[in-house]
Parts: C-alpha cells; sequence; structure tokens
C-alpha cells in the first residue's frame, strides 16, 4: 500500500498533542460559563452573499457544490464559514424572538479558509468565540468586558504570558482621514499589512490605494508606532498635528478601555496603534493578542465591535466579540516546545489479569474504580506481569492493579516502584494522576513566522 502524504493545512494532533488541544478547549468553556456565556453551534454553512461582503476574504471562501450535480443545476450558493462572527449574527437576527437581550454567547466550532498553509495557519481549524449582542444599543462597558474575560483564559491556561493589543477603529479611520486619506477602508487594509510587508510598502499602498500625501502617509505609519500600557497614548497621538471629530471619539473610547482594564487586570490589555483587522465589520475597539517572547507568531487572538452586522430593518443589533485561535495558538505550544501532557491518555490504572479464567473479577474491580470517576481499562491479555508492566509503562499509565488468589488487592505506582494494599471501593489516585495534566515547560523562545490567522 502507497504511503498515505499528510494534507497539507488540516491539522490532526497525536494522542498526547491532543490532550493539550483538550486542556485549552476545557478551560475556555469553563471561564466562559463561569462569565455566564451560553453554548451555541451554528451550521457549517453561510449564503455566499452574506460572507462576501464583509471584508477581504473572497479567495479564501471554500463553496459548497455536489460533486454529480445535473448539468444547468443551480449553484447552491453556499459557502463553509469563515469564521463565527458572521453565523453568530445571522443566528441572532434568525432567533431574537427567542433571546433575551443582551444576548452572551459561546462558541467553539471548526471553521475553514482556503489560504496557503503555514506555521500556525490552516484550512481547517478550531475558533472559540465569546459575543455580546445587545438590541439597538450596546453598553461601552462589555468592550472592557470580553477583553478581560479573555484575558482570564490566558491566565489559567499553561502558556506563555500573553498580552490583549487593543485599538479603536474610529480612532484609526478618523487619523486616516484627518491625514487627507480618501478611502479610510483602505488605509484600514494596509495598516493591517503592516506586520506582513513593512513599513516602506504599507507606506506606498497609503498613497496609492488611500491617497494619501508622502506626508500623511508617514504620520499613518508613525501612529502604528504608538503602544502604551496606560493613557499615555492619548498626547502622542496629539502631538502627531491631525484632527477630526472621529478621532476624538476613538480617542477618547480607546482611552476608557485601557483605564478600565488596567484597574481590573493590570498589564493585560495594552493599547496598540497598529492594530486594525482587515474585517470591514468592526466599528470601534478591535483586539488581538500575542504572546510574549512569540510575538513573530501572530495574533492568537483577536476580536472586536460591530454595530451594523446584523439588522432585519426595523431592529439593529450591535455586538462585540473576541475569538481564540484554538489551533493556532496549539500548534504553537507545540510546535515550539512550550508545554507537555503527563500522558497521552485518560488512563490511570490499569488492571492487571492473571489468568483469562480470572478476567471476570478484573472486569469488576475495573468497573468499581470507574464507578468513583477513575479512568480504567483491563490488560488485553494475560501475559506475565512484566509485560503487562510494560504495557502500561507505553502507554503513559502509572498504576498497575493486582488481584491475588485470595481476593486481596494492591496496587503498584510503576514510576517509583512503590506497590501497597488497596480496596476498589475506597483508593484513589492522588489528583495529579486522576486524569492527564498539561504543564507549561522551558523551551526556547523561537518564534519566526510572519503568518497570521485572523480570527472573530
Amino acid at each position: 500500500m502507497a504511503r498515505i502524504a499528510p494534507l497539507s493545512g488540516f491539522p490532526e494532533w497525536l494522542p498526547a498533542e491532543r490532550v493539550v488541544e483538550q486542556e485549552v478547549l476545557d478551560t475556555v468553556r469553563r471561564v466562559f460559563e463561569l462569565h455566564g456565556f451560553a453554548g451555541i453551534e451554528t451550521r457549517a454553512v453561510e449564503p455566499l452573499e452574506q460572507m462576501l461582503r464583509k471584508g477581504e476574504i473572497d479567495k479564501e471562501v471554500y463553496v459548497l457544490r455536489r460533486l454529480h450535480a445535473d448539468e444547468g443545476e443551480p449553484d447552491a450558493g453556499l459557502g463553509l464559514h469563515f469564521d463565527l462572527t458572521v453565523p453568530f449574527a445571522r443566528y441572532v437576527l434568525q432567533n431574537a424572538g427567542h433571546l433575551e437581550f443582551p444576548f452572551r454567547r459561546y462558541q467553539i466550532q471548526k471553521v475553514w479558509r482556503g489560504e496557503r498553509p503555514q506555521e500556525g495557519r490552516f484550512r481547517e481549524f478550531t475558533q472559540a468565540d465569546i459575543d455580546i449582542v445587545d438590541r439597538d444599543t450596546l453598553a461601552f462597558h462589555h468592550e472592557v468586558e470580553v477583553a478581560l474575560v479573555m484575558a482570564e483564559v490566558f491566565r489559567e491556561l499553561p502558556i506563555p504570558p500573553a498580552v490583549i493589543l487593543v485599538n479603536n477603529r474610529k480612532l484609526a479611520e478618523g487619523f486616516f482621514l484627518g491625514a487627507g486619506a480618501s478611502d479610510a477602508a483602505a488605509a484600514l487594509r494596509a495598516i493591517d499589512k503592516l506586520d506582513k510587508i513593512g513599513a516602506a510598502k504599507v507606506g506606498a499602498l497609503l498613497e496609492s490605494d488611500a491617497g494619501l500625501s508622502a506626508d500623511g502617509a508617514q504620520k499613518c505609519l508613525a501612529l502604528a508606532t504608538i503602544r502604551s500600557a496606560d493613557t499615555s497614548f492619548v498626547e502622542q497621538v496629539r502631538a502627531l498635528g491631525v484632527e477630526h471629530p472621529l478621532l476624538d471619539e476613538g480617542l477618547e473610547e480607546l482611552a476608557a478601555v485601557i483605564a478600565a482594564a488596567q484597574a481590573r487586570m493590570p498589564g493585560a490589555v495594552v493599547a496598540d496603534l497598529k492594530i486594525a483587522r482587515g474585517l470591514d465589520y468592526y466599528t470601534g475597539t478591535v483586539y488581538e493578542t500575542q504572546l510574549v517572547g512569540y510575538e513573530a507568531v501572530g495574533s492568537v487572538c483577536s476580536g472586536g465591535r460591530y454595530d451594523a452586522l446584523a439588522s432585519d430593518g426595523k431592529a439593529t443589533y450591535p455586538g462585540v466579540g473576541i475569538s481564540l485561535g484554538v489551533s493556532r495558538l496549539v500548534s504553537v505550544l507545540l510546535g515550539k516546545g512550550l508545554v507537555q501532557a503527563s500522558r497521552s491518555v485518560p488512563t490511570a490504572v490499569l488492571v492487571a489479569v492473571s489468568s483469562d479464567e480470572s478476567r471476570a473479577a478484573s472486569e469488576d474491580v475495573a468497573a468499581a474504580l470507574r464507578s468513583r470517576g477513575i479512568s480504567t481499562e483491563v490488560a488485553p491479555s494475560a501475559a506475565k506481569f512484566g509485560k503487562q508492566i510494560r504495557h502500561a509503562d507505553r502507554r503513559g499509565i502509572p498504576y498497575v492493579w493486582f488481584t491475588a488468589d485470595d481476593g486481596t488487592h494492591s496496587v503498584k505506582d510503576i514510576r517509583s516502584g512503590e506497590q501497597v494494599d488497596a480496596d476498589p471501593a475506597s483508593w484513589a489516585p492522588p489528583a495529579d494522576d486522576l486524569r492527564p495534566t498539561v504543564t507549561l515547560v522551558a523551551g526556547p523562545v523561537s518564534a519566526g513566522t510572519d503568518s497570521e490567522e485572523s480570527t472573530s
């Protein structure tokens, strides 16, 4: 049989790697629910006309078609969703009569993008989103809240420190317009490419696509260098000499976000005026997130406020959300050797089998342990005990259980060699051994990719 080649851009984790991914997913779900977010799942496809008007994404959408469509059969007009925000907006409109606003939801689901795979950038990947949506108006404090909820996720995970970088689209657009841009959206898209193509090429785009003069383009590039953990960025922006009412509004809003975040969780949220976000539906605060020491990997979490994404003509449903690129984060953790799982299987105990005739007794022990929440399996064969212990060791199972001919029991920690008497009705492993754990390990800081998986 020919060797099966991997399919680029569609990650599949080995069992120990899947333990790491599951730790991320479990932590995300626990923190989201702790803050009152309700879980939903939306369909995998959305109408193309809805997806293709949300920003520069049309070249990356996978279209849904039947393989054996009849000649002349009309196109279904459907594509696999490229994020979870557009489907969520449709979900809100479709179910508004059944939802209580402000509606707080989390969603952990696969998304698809037909782009060139590279480190941390996939064609199929998992995202974990939270959004808060209200009817007609959305309280500003939610823009602080979603950032701090995600900061709490990062604090709970065994990962390097993470910093959520924040900007405001009103600030950016107002500055570009005040600097002389004829197309503020084009200027936003150009600045969003700064890390990928560099200042010189972005400056050229600002002149050619956004209509800025050379001086105006340089002021926009200067704006993108401003970064502050406090509200001092306001004075730095003012010093550039650009004025516009929308800029004033954006500065006020961003300063409020930074001040509130600093009061609650100092250092977790930082103003970075380079952050633009390429999707057109963002209207206020925007977020991106970097792992400290691994900034070149790009953003692992992003999102923002959107005021006009969902509207039925009678009511508008503004929202704010932030999305964790789970697959990207896991690929960084694994690729850089930053974390390790204690074992690759959930099993804490292997029950040895002394003979085929006694297998039922071993199964009884396993059932008793499982009834108390201890993951247990029975040895596959009545081989010599040494072979059964080696089987447990290869699978990473820490304990082997033995039943003597007289009906007494003992359990052996095969890592230390210690063996003690035990009762299936009461014995339990230490808490750290009950299930696989994931820990942060010392590793080289060697981020080295310019890829970026845009999320939310």
